[in-house]
């Protein structure tokens, strides 16, 4: 016999929702056939059957969320005699079809025995998740010093909750008085009217919708935008795009020529692509470009790892690469964790100016707008017609000031103005 638990999907993950049960009580299953759905903070998936057998008890019902490593099934094997349980926790599988959101924390997704049995305290007693995050700015917490019970001495949410239901007037720290928790007032049912309907909110819109607070409750978030000629960029892809589709098998946009742009900037001005990790900043000299897609459940952020690396030929086969696997749900988690800076381009669905939130840990997040045919004073005060575009950046106060984001912006503008595109096309 088998005993099934909650996988872990990655080091800041704590627990995980069962969405769906893919087999019943009494049902037999192949090893690496799906069993059941899950859902956390950062992915949905589905978890394959780490053996084969019959499933002779399901222990969390569905829409139930339990710690990782919670018991959460029994698998006997077929014909087998029973014996002593052995606990599996089980791993989603290469090919599984999660529903990332955009995170406000990004961290490796992989699954990680190794580091999940480390009990000493150190870096990982510094991770936290965005619920306790969000439930320590709730209750207004000071996490500084609290001594934390999780895997590694990692701060969870029943440490938070605990610190709020102290009565000491002091944190475990003792360095902050606590608020005590304000007491649920009864909200009164919601009934919808005459030409309404009442939606459930998924657990992906949720999450989203977590996110989303959590970064603006976090981020000394500010905006600066710079208006660009991209006449020659747009002459350049008509010129090329159908012997570009021909030869790449993928469409040309504009949005590889915007991040080979944009990575250039980040590699002059590194603080745009750095991170606030408690009283340091971390400053990379690499690009993990996160890039966002919306699909049918929301929104979620695929990353092009080393894209520093990367021509312009090589960013739009993996953008169209991820973004295809993203709206058919076939990413893997980490493959939506990780990213340094993040680009978003609403532009195509025609928006003319955007101030996106800030996909945390980055400092910062490009927008690229509609392009339009726009009158503008070009050589010798003449009035010309050229095809122009807002490209706009929310950034965070604490790491970046309005000087660095504006000359961050200029060169992102220079770059799209006046490079040869076409000899990076290879054209």
């Amino acid at each position: 016999m088998t005993i099934i638990q909650m996988p872990q999907l990655g080091e800041t993950i704590i627990e995980g929702t069962i969405l769906k049960w893919l087999k019943q009580e009494g049902e037999h299953i192949e090893r690496d056939e799906p069993l059941f759905e899950i859902s956390t903070d950062k992915v949905d998936t589905e978890v394959p059957s780490p053996v084969s057998g019959v499933l002779t008890r399901i222990m969390v019902a569905e829409g139930s969320t339990v710690p990782v490593k919670t018991d959460v099934a029994e698998i006997t094997d077929d014909g087998a005699p029973t014996a002593a349980p052995a606990s599996v926790v089980a791993a989603p599988a290469a090919e599984a079809a999660p529903a990332v959101v955009a995170p406000a924390g990004m961290a490796s997704a992989g699954v990680a025995p190794a580091a999940a049995a480390q009990t000493d305290s150190g870096s990982r007693s510094q991770i936290l998740s965005p619920l306790v995050r969000r439930l320590a700015a709730e209750h207004t917490v000071d996490l500084t010093g609290l001594h934390g019970s999780g895997t590694g001495g990692r701060i969870t949410k029943k440490d938070v909750l605990a610190a709020v239901g102290s009565r000491g007037g002091t944190s475990p720290s003792g360095s902050r008085p606590q608020m005590t928790a304000p007491v649920p007032v009864p909200m009164a049912p919601v009934i919808a009217g005459a030409g309404e309907e009442l939606v459930p909110l998924t657990h992906i819109r949720r999450a989203i919708a977590q996110h989303m607070v959590a970064s603006n409750q976090t981020a000394a978030r500010a905006w600066t935008m710079v208006e660009v000629n991209v006449e020659n960029l747009v002459r350049l892809r008509t010129r090329v795009k159908d012997a570009f589709l021909e030869r790449h098998g993928v469409k040309l946009t504009y949005l590889p020529f915007l991040t080979r742009a944009t990575i250039d900037a980040l590699l002059a001005f590194p603080m745009v692509n750095a991170e606030l990790r408690g009283d340091d900043i971390l400053v990379r000299r690499y690009v993990n470009m996160g890039i966002a897609v919306s699909y049918d459940q929301g929104l979620i952020v695929p990353v092009i790892r080393g894209a520093d690396g990367m021509n312009s030929v090589g960013i739009a086969r993996a953008i169209a690469d991820l973004a295809a696997r993203a709206r058919s749900h076939d990413l893997k988690p980490e493959e939506a964790t990780g990213a340094t800076f993040t680009i978003t381009n609403p532009g195509p669905y025609g928006s003319l100016l955007s101030v996106p939130i800030i996909n945390q840990p980055n400092s910062g997040i490009l927008s690229i707008d509609g392009i339009q045919k726009r009158p503008v004073v070009v050589e010798e005060d003449a009035i010309a017609v050229r095809h122009m575009v807002y490209i706009s950046m929310s950034w965070d106060h604490r790491v970046v000031d309005g000087e660095l984001a504006t000359r961050f912006l200029s060169r992102v503008k220079q770059n799209l103005e006046t490079w040869d595109f076409a000899e990076d096309l290879g054209l």
